[in-house]
């Protein structure tokens, strides 16, 4: 039995996402800082249910298992069940969890347990590039998806790339590498075009200034600020952007 005051933030958490606008019976896809929430009783579990209760029993939960810091040109190998995410303690722990399933991409997997979790997930090994038109990333806007920045700021948004991939501006992709994906104890190579951004710093940030209120909402969870963005929405505004300058939401690093 969990403690009562685990419990306790877990309906916490459940009722401020609530409050903010998660949908129950939704797709949340969830960019996620532990640190930045503040001491949680139960830690990433706790973090979990109450994303999980926001959701409700009919809602699909989402959250990135990016690997391209240990998938790379120099060890191209993905295992979907031991290549760790590298994008924060909850997105690792959910990839680890029972009843989690991951997509199959060596640098941009996404986790799932939900309703829509196959339909999602299930095609992204058909994608050459990170965010195609067969990932989760492209495919939330058909499913009314919703994407949640919880204490990591609006910059580390993934969702953007797979716009970026309609526009593909000179900074975003590279030659193709070939990759070895082990699946279930199968080995098999495919070739795909990763991103590049050699250069030039990510300044998704830059949304928000595009967004209203139908399209972006703000609120807090315990000591997290939360970002919460119709996909759809974002899709609008953000090709528009790029389309009229594809250099929108990047800029130059110093030296360049």
């Amino acid at each position: 039995m969990k403690p009562t005051g685990t419990l306790t933030t877990i309906q916490r958490i459940a009722d401020d996402l609530r409050a903010i606008g998660v949908r129950s019976g939704g797709v949340l896809l969830v960019h996620s800082s532990l640190s930045a929430m503040g001491y949680v009783a139960g830690g990433p579990e706790t973090v979990i249910q109450g994303l999980l209760r926001a959701v409700g029993s009919k809602g699909t939960l989402l959250l990135p298992a990016l690997s391209y810091e240990h998938v790379t040109v120099r060890s191209p190998l993905f295992d979907v069940q031991r290549t760790p995410s590298n994008v924060g303690a909850i997105s690792e722990y959910f990839r680890t969890r029972p009843g989690t399933r991951r997509s199959v991409h060596p640098t941009h997997s996404v986790c799932g347990v939900g309703r829509l979790t196959a339909e999602l997930l299930q095609n992204h090994h058909l994608d050459a590039t990170p965010c195609g038109p067969y990932s989760p990333f492209h495919l939330l806007p058909k499913f009314r998806g919703q994407i949640m920045m919880l204490g990591c700021g609006l910059r580390p948004n993934t969702s953007m790339h797979a716009i970026e991939e309609l526009i593909e501006p000179s900074y975003l992709l590279t030659p193709p590498i070939i990759y070895t994906l082990i699946q279930n104890g199968q080995r098999i190579t495919k070739r795909y075009r990763p991103h590049n951004f050699l250069g030039w710093r990510q300044r998704y940030d830059r949304i928000e200034g595009l967004l209203d209120g139908s399209g972006l909402k703000r609120g807090s969870v315990l000591s997290a600020d939360v970002f919460i963005i119709e996909a759809s929405v974002l899709w609008e505004v953000a090709l528009a952007a790029l389309r009229q300058d594809p250099l929108y939401f990047v800029e130059p690093m110093r030296g360049r």
